[in-house]
């Protein structure tokens, strides 16, 4: 696999920020998974972030020495991997783009001059790669999304954006796995749970998953909602 030149800088007293080249890239991805596994076996860390092109090392005490810990992550990038890659996972999510729930689907289809149904059709064509968790637990980022339906995020975020929204923001596209704020386009809703804290995998889904989105209707969408419901 290929490596690259990558840069490491303090991040406050406790962390050390990895960055790689700055684009998103499925080679990048590979790469910042791989250099997690490793640090995850070497070092005792309080959290590990995955970012697009980066990552985050939290340590569980004040980061002193900086130059002989960046020395020792250099030298455990460029080692051998020693380990079998990463098992990913593929996931087929159920979506109801019905205009009850896809309330910006309008909008979109005004601003991008293409139909609702085009709209959903190129929604659900694609294979999406999973390139990080956050901003909210749960919150899957994915990369994949066809230009023809990309449009920037809302100026004024909405207060309230119900769980399981499904929605575009920008180049992006991703599901709210609770009630937020948020800025991003919605296009329908997802009846499933993205996030569970009883669980010891809270999140199903991690980086290097790929996702593809199910159109249903919103007669299946109740009957998998009951599911979700009752089963906790």
């Amino acid at each position: 696999m290929r490596k690259y030149k990558l840069t490491y800088k303090p991040y406050g007293e406790h962390a050390i920020l990895i960055e790689w080249t700055s684009e998103i890239s499925e080679t990048i991805l590979e790469d910042i998974i791989t250099f997690k596994n490793k640090i995850e076996r070497a070092l005792k860390l309080q959290d590990i972030i995955v970012g697009y092109n980066s990552l985050l090392l939290v340590y569980t005490f004040e980061v002193e020495n900086i130059e002989s810990k960046i020395e020792f992550l250099e030298k455990l990038y460029f080692q051998k991997s020693v380990f079998q890659r990463q098992k990913k996972m593929h996931w087929e999510i159920p979506v109801c783009y019905d205009s009850q729930f896809g309330i910006d689907l309008e909008s979109i289809s005004n601003n991008n001059k293409i139909s609702i149904e085009e709209i959903i059709k190129l929604h659900t064509q694609p294979m999406y790669t999973v390139y990080f968790i956050g901003f909210l637990p749960g919150f899957l980022y994915l990369a994949g999304l066809n230009e023809q339906i990309a449009i920037p995020r809302k100026s004024t975020p909405r207060l309230r954006v119900p769980k399981g929204s499904v929605a575009i923001g920008g180049i992006q596209t991703g599901i709210y796995p609770n009630e937020s704020s948020g800025g991003w386009n919605i296009i329908g809703s997802s009846p499933i749970s993205f996030f569970d804290a009883t669980k010891e995998s809270p999140c199903f889904a991690k980086s290097g998953d790929t996702i593809s989105f199910k159109s249903i209707s919103i007669d299946e969408y109740s009957i998998l909602k009951n599911q979700n419901t009752s089963e906790k």
